[in-house]
């Protein structure tokens, strides 16, 4: 047996129950215990032609008694089943299709009950089958039907065509169809193909001048092309897609949209297989919003705005309160868009605009907001221009008074100090009012200002914030000049003395003809002498060589502390005296002889930024003077030659780490060689007539860094 009513038109608003014209009999032998043991498990819903909805719900038994009735304002359909519990997870299951809205469940006094809220009035069947019980709700009367006959007041529609076919790349790189229709009323339905969308447009032709495909992939988007045709005297446009896709598509006035987004993760990372440009592929795009709501599913035809804020605010759980100036039907087809998303869209379609406060939120017209807002400001600031001045003395504790004066407003400028070393500055905004004023005292650090109250607490709320030590920063150089030196020489001397000429019994020589080869080392580190005599010639040989090798470090450890971006400077050094000589300026006239000097400094300058992760960033300068030696001024007395050793730079350093900043690394190898012409080339003893010497000499200068951040505990915390 099946039970059928329809609300007609002519109900008033007063709300009245209205018993069903038929129960339900099914399972007469089902005992009153079973009856009493029945679960309500499940609740699903199919849309069916004509705007009709199939809302199935299965028993843990077989269906016993249902009374069913209906409700005008607002429009319901209500079924009590009795002995039966509610085992459904969700309270309320949202629809959208045709009159229907959503259906839910809740149990009371041994009891549920089923309410599926309605759009509009619409009739509805039952009909049972073991443990199921399936409610057909008609698809009802569209508002502002012309059932009762045609309204003269009201203009014939033109039959329905596109006008215009627009695409652009919307927010988050997703890709916005806009389908212009030359009317109102366009039946618009989308569905999904693999990689592509399919809109068919029943009741509306396209012309022959749109007719053509559009290649849209310069736009970045993960839409491809657009093709639109002709279906059987209808529209239908193709949508190509690339990569894995959200869509989603709403209608209002003559506009039908379609937006495409690359389908997303739950940490908002594109998917795999979703086109990866689409994100940001545009340099200095704006980072999209990013919507948190529940999904929702939403299939809307030609509904009040009014309603659908309602289910949102269902969805939601906030409390929505729409103007009365918010007005208009909207047609949208959301699957799986966040509730928040979706409102943005409706009020986007409608060219309305939203205010929330704490969970409520207000929705009004765009211009509606505006000029409550500026309504508002306009009052708040006459109200500041009538309300009393008081005057205040803040102390500073660690920062600069004077300088805090100039950031409470935009034209602060320092007048002249009187006698208490104080000044005043006049404010013309910032934080401020335009009868505001704010002196301060370089004596006592101490702040007067002349402001409303609201004024003067947020200079104190302000001050609480930024009156707070600074952390410091020990920062640490080490300088380290390492040099080698290796040096090897090899010299001879040779000669032959003539001893014809020695007297008998005597040493003297009358001849003697000294070293012919002369090739020694000076210094050298040992000498061979070797003498060959024979009766009347003497052969003197001396062998020199010499090798010296020596290294040295030297170290310099400079350490200073300063606070976070304040500029330090250590030097430690000396400075070198030297003579210059001013020549006589006239003849007979004596040189002026001047003593001058020369700075010789080892100097860290730095500048140290605490970042917010913790780390250090370094503006450093470091210098290392010596002087390398002493050259002879030809006016006399000598000028000190400086070897100097410099770096500049910047550098982001984890607290408590070592970095090498810089360093020079020199390597120099000489190779000498003396000998007589001619015999120095013979092999073998050509060596006797040569003077050898190899020196090799290593410098490396390194400058390492060290940052520590010494914090300083916050008064208070």
């Amino acid at each position: 047996m099946t039970a059928n009513k329809t609300i007609g038109e002519g109900m008033g608003t007063k709300r009245r129950w209205v018993l069903a014209m038929g129960a339900l009999a099914v399972g007469m032998a089902t005992s009153l215990s079973a009856l009493a043991a029945n679960v309500l498990q499940d609740v699903r819903y199919a849309s069916a032609p004509g705007g009709k909805v199939d809302i199935t719900l299965e028993f843990s038994e077989p269906v016993g008694d249902v009374q069913a009735f209906t409700t005008d304002t607002p429009p319901r359909i209500a079924m009590d089943l009795p002995g039966t519990s509610n085992g459904l997870d969700q309270r309320r299951i949202v629809i959208g299709s045709g009159a229907t809205s959503a259906v839910s469940a809740v149990e009371a006094g041994g009891r549920t009950r089923v309410v599926v809220d309605l759009f509009r009035p619409a009739g509805y069947t039952t009909r049972a089958a073991g443990n199921l019980l399936v409610l057909t709700v008609d698809g009802g009367a569209q508002p502002n039907s012309l059932a009762t006959g045609p309204d003269p007041t009201k203009k014939v529609a033109t039959a329905l065509e596109v006008a215009n076919i627009d695409f652009r790349r919307g927010e988050n790189g997703s890709g916005r169809v806009i389908l212009k229709f030359n009317g109102d009323g366009a039946a618009a339905d989308m569905r999904n193909e693999g990689n592509r969308l399919v809109v068919d447009v029943a009741n509306a032709s396209i012309p022959e001048a749109l007719r053509r495909r559009l290649d849209v992939t310069d736009f970045a988007t993960p839409v491809q092309s657009l093709e639109p045709n002709a279906n059987a005297g209808s529209t239908r446009l193709v949508i190509h897609t690339n990569g894995a896709v959200d869509s989603m598509a709403y209608q209002t006035g003559n506009e039908y949209v379609v937006e495409v987004t690359p389908k997303r993760g739950a940490a908002g990372t594109i998917v795999a297989g979703a086109p990866g440009r689409a994100a940001g592929a545009v340099a200095g795009e704006p980072e999209a919003k990013r919507y948190a709501g529940r999904p929702v599913t939403f299939n809307f035809q030609d509904v009040p705005v009014r309603t659908v804020l309602q289910l949102i605010a269902e969805e939601s759980g906030l409390n929505v309160v729409a103007a009365d100036t918010v007005q208009g039907n909207v047609t949208l087809r959301l699957m799986n868009v966040p509730w928040d998303q979706a409102m943005d869209i409706v009020l986007r379609a409608k060219q309305l605009d939203k205010r929330r406060d704490g969970n409520v939120i207000w929705v009004a017209p765009q211009k509606e907001i505006a000029d409550f807002e500026k309504a508002v400001a306009d009052a708040r600031i006459a109200n500041e221009d009538r309300e009393p001045l008081v005057t205040e003395y803040i102390p500073v504790n660690y920062g600069i008074a004077e300088d805090i004066a100039g950031l409470l407003t935009d034209e602060s400028k320092q007048a002249q100090t009187t006698g208490g070393g104080g000044g005043e500055t006049r404010a013309g905004g910032g934080f401020l009012s335009p009868r505001g004023s704010v002196s301060f005292d370089s004596r006592t650090n101490t702040l007067l200002v002349i402001d409303i109250q609201s004024k003067v607490d947020e200079i104190k709320n302000m001050l609480a914030t930024l009156d707070r030590p600074v952390d410091q920063v020990l920062i640490e150089a080490r300088i380290v000049v390492a040099t080698e030196v290796f040096a090897r020489e090899l010299g001879v001397m040779f000669g032959v003395q003539d001893r014809t000429g020695v007297l008998p019994n005597s040493n003297e020589t009358t001849t003697d003809s000294g070293f012919i080869v002369d090739l020694p080392v000076n210094p050298a580190a040992g000498i061979l002498n070797l003498s060959i005599l024979r009766q009347d010639i003497a052969l003197d040989l001396e062998l020199s060589a010499l090798e010296e090798e020596g290294r040295g470090e030297v170290v310099s450890n400079p350490r200073v502390i300063t606070a976070n971006q304040r500029e330090a400077i250590i030097r430690q050094g000396d400075e070198v005296a030297y003579l210059t000589i001013q020549p006589a300026a006239t003849p007979g006239a004596v040189a002026q002889a001047t003593v001058e000097f020369k700075e010789v400094l080892l100097e860290l300058k730095v500048t140290p930024t605490i970042t917010q992760d913790g780390r250090v960033y370094l503006n450093l300068a470091v210098k290392k003077d010596e002087v390398s030696e002493l050259v002879a001024n030809p006016s006399g007395g000598f000028v000190p030659q400086i070897a100097r050793r410099e770096v500049s730079t910047a550098v982001l350093i984890d607290n408590g780490q070592t970095v090498v900043v810089g360093g020079v690394y020199e390597f120099s190898n000489r190779e000498d060689l003396r000998k007589v012409p001619f015999l120095g080339d013979l092999p073998v003893l050509g060596n006797l007539f040569k003077n050898k010497s190899r020196g090799i000499q290593k410098a490396e200068l390194l400058i390492f860094v060290t940052p520590r951040i010494l914090q300083v505990a916050h008064r208070g915390s």
